[in-house]
């Protein structure tokens, strides 16, 4: 099977109730993450803050763990900004603080962005079609620019009991056909939500042929992947079979410890990876 590049979810601070395993500043969990041995952590941070690029740098080399990705969903939680949104200043503020994320992951080397709940939802009685199309206006000024850079956006499919857009991969597809000029904009699929809202996940990975650009693993219950009954073995024979060329990023519960997690969930990747 394809050896895969293997990822981690960290961050500077987060709840217990986060699917976030490494703790730290960012240079301190590439160490961290590298000495597990894995190749890559995506960062979820703000997106004017202040990083020692150089300290960070430093640590990739000599840790052989690089920032593969940026998450940019705490523009949503913390700043309140969406790209749908009705007020004018704050689908503006969405749309400058993408780009704030897109130079942040120019300046690390990530491969790009991840976009979720910063996408906004079609608020209750709202016409769908009105403010999808105002999100596809608005990813179009941060595809063009992040092109221009050359950092991905990858568009995250998250189950229905949080978001009421982009809920499966056959809707998040049909969007991306349905708007050519979002030509750097990628799915960007998670086994914990499509374990909620794919009546078939290997389909799934199937219907993003070509066009996926990232991968969340977490097992049914959000914790590590093997702690539950996921098929991981069927989804990566999917994903080895459409091609997929882009990291497995753990994301999962910090349970029973955040170590463990990390430890276990890498094992049991590499596992399945070896066959």
């Amino acid at each position: 099977m394809k050896q895969w590049k293997i990822a981690v979810s960290s961050a500077d601070a987060a709840p217990l109730t986060a699917p976030i395993l490494m703790i730290g500043d960012v240079a301190s969990n590439l160490k961290k993450a590298g000495a597990l041995g894995f190749q890559a952590i995506e960062v979820h941070t703000r997106e004017d803050v202040e990083l020692d690029y150089d300290g960070i740098a430093k640590a990739a080399a000599e840790s052989g763990c690089k920032v593969g990705m940026v998450i940019t969903g705490r523009l949503n939680t913390e700043g309140k900004c969406d790209l749908m949104s009705d007020i004018p200043y704050i689908t503006k503020a969405a749309v400058d603080g993408m780009m704030q994320y897109v130079d942040m992951a120019e300046k690390l080397g990530a491969e790009g962005l991840v976009i979720g709940w910063v996408k906004g939802n079609v608020p209750a009685g709202g016409d769908r079609a009105k403010y999808m199309a105002r999100l596809a206006h608005n990813f179009k000024i941060i595809n063009d620019y992040a092109k221009a850079k050359n950092v991905k956006l990858n568009i995250e499919v998250i189950n229905r009991y949080e978001v009421n857009v982009f809920t499966t991969a056959e809707e998040t597809m049909s969007f991306l056909e349905a708007h050519p000029e979002l030509d750097n904009c990628y799915a960007h699929l998670d086994t914990f939500h499509m374990n909620i809202d794919e009546c078939d996940p290997v389909a799934a990975i199937r219907r993003c042929k070509g066009r996926l650009g990232y991968f969340h693993l977490a097992d049914n219950s959000r914790w590590y992947p093997g702690s539950g009954q996921l098929d991981f073995k069927a989804q990566f024979e999917a994903l080895e079979e459409i091609g997929y060329d882009g990291y497995l990023s753990i994301e999962c519960l910090p349970r029973p410890t955040h170590e463990e997690a990390a430890a276990k969930g890498i094992a049991y990747v590499k596992k399945i990876m070896q066959g």
